[in-house]
Order: C-alpha cells, then structure tokens, then sequence
C-alpha cells in the first residue's frame, strides 16, 4: 500500500515537473530586486535561485552520460545566478559566466527535443515550452554579461532611471526580457556591435518563437490528451 502510495505521488511529481520549474524560474525574476533588499527576500531568492537550477537538470531528463557534465555544469550557475557577482574582466568571472550559459543552452536544447517531439499537446507540454521562453532570456543574459566583461563600456545606463552605472546581472535579466518581448528596455543602450548584434538576435528568435513554436504547440493541444 505504501509502496502504491509513493509511486502515485512519484508520477504526480514527474508529470508536472515543468509547470514545477516553470514556477521556479518565474519565481526567481520575481525575487530578483529583493535579492539583496531584505532578509526575507535574500533566503528566498536563493532558496528558489538554487532549486530552479537543480529542477530544471531533473525537468529535463537527461541522459546517464550527460547527467555529470550537467551536475558539473549547475554549479557555476548557481553561483552566478544566486550570488550575483559584479561583471568583471577577471578570467573567474569570464569563465563562471560561460559555464553558466552553456548549462543553459544545454538544458535548453534537452528540454526542446522532450517538448516538441510530442504529436499530441498537453497542459504539461506548454508549460515547457514557457520554461524554455524563460531559460533562453535568462542565457542571453549571460550572453550580455559575457559581452560587457570584454568590453566594459558596451552597455550605457542612463543614470536618469538608474542608480548605478555598471551593470549587473539582474540589469542584464531586465534587458534580456524586454529584448526578447520587443518591449525594449528602457535605461540600457547596447553601444557596442557587438552588444547591438547580440540584441537583434535575440529580438528575431523572441518573436519567432512566439510566432511559430507557441503557436503550434496551442494549435494540436488537447486538454484531455495523457502525458
């Protein structure tokens, strides 16, 4: 009886596991400007920081093989994302910042090819598709770390709507988002090409995601489709 118990309740767990980190990572952006605002705010932003990056490695079932290099690769990205360190040119941060974008991509990828190899889509489907949304704003955010480590002037605060002058990791978040959502954001200006052409990329696959991938998702979704 037990043991039906906790495989009932194991099933339950694994066939919501994306609306779980979909919460998650909605949960962090959040928590983001209270990170380091309140006591509160500071063990619950790392508290749900550290449990989105350890779901979305279970979330997206990857393979044996791939499993340690990921393990490997969360690490980095936990540390970027819950400790919030300053952009800097030191090669630790370049190389925390990179690891912590390729776990993205990785885990970004994985979760792609569970979600839409499925022909019949359910409520769980889409919530994977919106956690693949969310992780691809928060790897160009990295991506824009990355870019303002090499050229530190890339990015302009306008310090008429910012109290600082160097970006940070939740400014990069903010920008992200409203790059993806062509809202734009308003206080960052991407100076150098590079950061423009970073920007434009990341603009064209917002939209096309949108446009073409939800959309066929929401198309062949069936509400009393099994997982």
């Amino acid at each position: 009886m037990m043991h039906a118990i906790k495989s009932e309740h194991e099933s339950a767990l694994t066939g919501h596991r994306f609306f779980l980190l979909f919460l998650l990572l909605l949960g962090t952006l959040i928590l983001y400007p209270y990170a380091d605002n309140s006591r509160f705010g500071h063990y619950a932003f790392r508290v749900i920081g550290s449990a989105a990056t350890l779901i979305s490695v279970y979330a997206a079932k990857i393979h044996r093989t791939l499993l340690v290099f990921a393990l490997i690769l969360a690490i980095p990205t936990l540390f970027q994302r819950i400790l919030l360190p300053k952009a800097d040119a030191s090669s630790f941060s370049i190389f925390n910042i990179a690891l912590s974008f390729v776990f993205d991509v990785l885990i970004i990828v994985v979760i792609f090819r569970h979600v839409f190899a499925k022909e019949q889509t359910n409520s769980e489907t889409i919530f994977g598709a919106l956690c693949i949304y969310l992780l691809v704003g928060f790897s160009f955010a990295s991506a824009y770390g990355m870019v303002a480590t090499f050229q530190p002037n890339a990015f302009y605060l306008d310090p008429r709507t910012n109290l600082h002058i160097v970006p940070d990791r939740f400014d990069f978040i903010y920008y992200s988002f409203g790059t993806m959502t062509s809202l734009g954001a308003a206080g960052i200006t991407p100076v150098s090409p590079q950061a423009r052409s970073v920007s434009v990329l990341e603009a064209i696959l917002g939209v096309l995601y949108l446009a073409v991938l939800i959309a066929r998702l929401m198309g062949a979704y069936r509400p009393n489709s099994n997982v």
